[in-house]
C-alpha cells in the first residue's frame, strides 16, 4: 500500500545528508528556552526544546537521507559524535538493505520476485522478509482485511500525481486478486507463495514502520541509549532526550490551513512508535469529491470515514499497518479494535471530531479551541 507521501518530503530533503550535533552553538538547527524544532514526517511532528544555555555532556546528533522514497531522519542521544555517526550509519545501513528487499517499484527486489511468481510457485526469501510478511498477514486477519497487504493490483492503477484514476471496470476485474488469505507462507522452507496469477503484495503499509523497529535495534547494538528514528509518517523513539524527558511528537492537523494551527495534538513518548495516516497528502478532487491514496481492498476506491488516524504501540511494525486498516474501518469499529488489542489510536472522523482511545486521557493535550470542543472519549 503506498500509504504515505514521498515526494514534497523528498524534494525538501535534497541534499540533507550532513551530521549535525545540536548544541546551542550550531546556526538555524538549535534555539534556546522556549523555541521549537520541527522534524516534520507525514502527518507527524517532532517537537523538542534546547533547554537553557547551560551546555550538556550529552546531545542530540541528527541525520538524514533519502531512503524508501523519503525522508529518513535519525536522531540519537550521545556525548560523542563519532560514536553517534557510526551507530546512524548502521542503522541506515539496516533500512537500506529492507528497502532493496521490500521495494515494490524495484524488478531486482524479493517482494518483485515473489510478485512475478504469483500462480506459478513458491519464491524463497529473506529472513526479514518473511517476517514483515508474517507481521502483514496478522494485520490484515485483525482488520478482517480493512489492511490488505495483496491490494498492490489496484493500487498500481491509481496515478495520484498525474491525478488519474482507472475505469471502474478494470478496478472491478482486479478485486478478485485482492485476498491475504491467498498468501501461503512456509515458515520451514521461509518461502511465500501467491495463489492467483496476478496478484501483487505491496509492503507500502508496513516497510516503514518495520525498518523503524530495526533501525532502532541497529542503534542499540552500537550502545546507544536513546535516540528516534523517523521515516515519513512512522516514528519510533526510545530513551529519553538530554534533558531527561520523553521526545515530544505533534500531530498534524488533516486541515490545516497555516502554521498556526498545522499541530491538532502533541505527546510525550519514550519505547514506543507512533505512525500516521491521512486523507491530506496524496491526493486529487474530481467533481467536488477528495480521491485519496488510501484504498479500500474491498472496493479498490479511496474510503471518507475519517480525515487522519494515528496509532500508538510498542512496534512501529504494529502502528504502520494498523493506522491504514482503522483508517478504512472508521471510527467507531477502529476504537473497538484498538481497545480490544489494548493499543492506542487518535482518530479524526470524515467530521473533523477527535476520538482517542480511554488510555490516552491525560497524555494526549489537544492544541486549539475548535479541536476540544469537537473531541471524544
Amino acid at each position: 500500500m503506498m500509504k504515505k507521501s514521498t515526494e514534497q518530503q523528498s524534494s525538501r530533503a535534497t541534499g540533507q545528508q550532513s551530521l549535525v550535533q545540536k548544541s546551542l552553538t550550531t546556526e538555524l538547527l538549535c534555539y534556546c528556552a522556549t523555541e521549537l524544532l520541527r522534524c516534520w514526517a507525514a502527518g507527524l511532528i517532532l517537537l523538542f526544546t534546547i533547554s537553557a544555555c547551560s551546555p550538556q555532556k550529552e546531545k542530540v546528533y541528527r541525520k538524514n537521507r533519502i531512503l524508501m522514497d523519503t525522508t529518513v531522519t535519525i536522531s540519537v542521544v550521545s556525548g560523542s559524535g563519532d560514536k553517534s555517526e557510526k551507530a546512524i550509519d548502521r542503522a541506515f545501513s539496516e533500512i537500506e538493505k529492507l528497502d532493496r528487499l521490500l521495494n515494490f517499484f524495484s524488478d531486482s527486489s524479493e517482494v518483485s520476485e515473489i510478485n512475478r511468481n504469483a500462480g506459478l510457485k513458491a519464491v524463497v526469501v529473506s529472513p526479514e522478509t518473511f517476517a514483515v510478511l508474517e507481521k502483514a498477514v496478522y494485520a490484515s486477519g485483525k482488520t478482517n482485511g480493512a489492511f490488505d497487504v495483496t491490494i498492490g493490483s489496484v493500487t498500481a492503477m491509481w496515478d495520484f500525481h498525474k491525478r488519474t484514476k482507472p475505469e471502474d471496470k478494470k478496478i472491478k476485474e482486479r478485486l478478485p486478486l485482492v485476498n491475504y488469505k491467498n498468501i501461503i507462507l512456509n515458515k520451514k522452507s521461509s518461502s511465500v507463495y501467491l495463489k492467483k496469477k496476478g496478484m501483487l503484495i505491496d509492503l507500502g503499509g508496513i516497510a516503514k514502520g518495520y525498518a523503524a523497529d530495526k533501525a532502532v535495534e541497529a542503534l542499540k547494538r552500537e550502545g546507544i541509549k536513546s535516540g528516534l528514528v523517523s521515516i515519513s509518517g512512522d516514528i519510533k523513539a526510545f530513551g529519553l532526550k538530554p534533558d531527561l524527558k520523553p521526545w515530544k511528537i505533534g500531530i498534524r492537523n488533516p486541515r490545516s490551513e497555516n502554521k498556526e494551527d498545522e499541530i491538532m495534538a502533541t505527546i510525550e513518548m519514550t519505547d514506543m512508535a507512533i505512525s500516521t495516516s491521512g486523507d491530506y497528502e496524496r491526493y486529487f478532487i474530481i467533481e467536488g469529491k477528495r480521491y485519496h491514496h488510501i484504498l479500500n481492498p474491498k472496493t479498490g476506491y479511496p474510503v471518507d470515514e475519517c480525515r487522519s488516524v494515528s496509532i500508538i504501540a510498542k512496534d512501529g511494525s504494529v502502528t504502520d499497518p494498523f493506522s491504514t486498516g482503522i483508517f478504512i474501518l472508521g471510527a467507531e469499529k477502529g476504537i473497538k479494535l484498538l481497545e480490544e488489542m489494548e493499543i492506542d489510536g487518535i482518530i479524526v472522523d470524515k467530521n473533523g471530531k477527535i476520538h482517542t482511545t480511554p488510555n490516552l486521557r491525560g497524555k494526549l493535550e489537544i492544541i486549539g479551541d475548535s479541536q476540544r470542543q469537537k473531541r471524544t472519549d
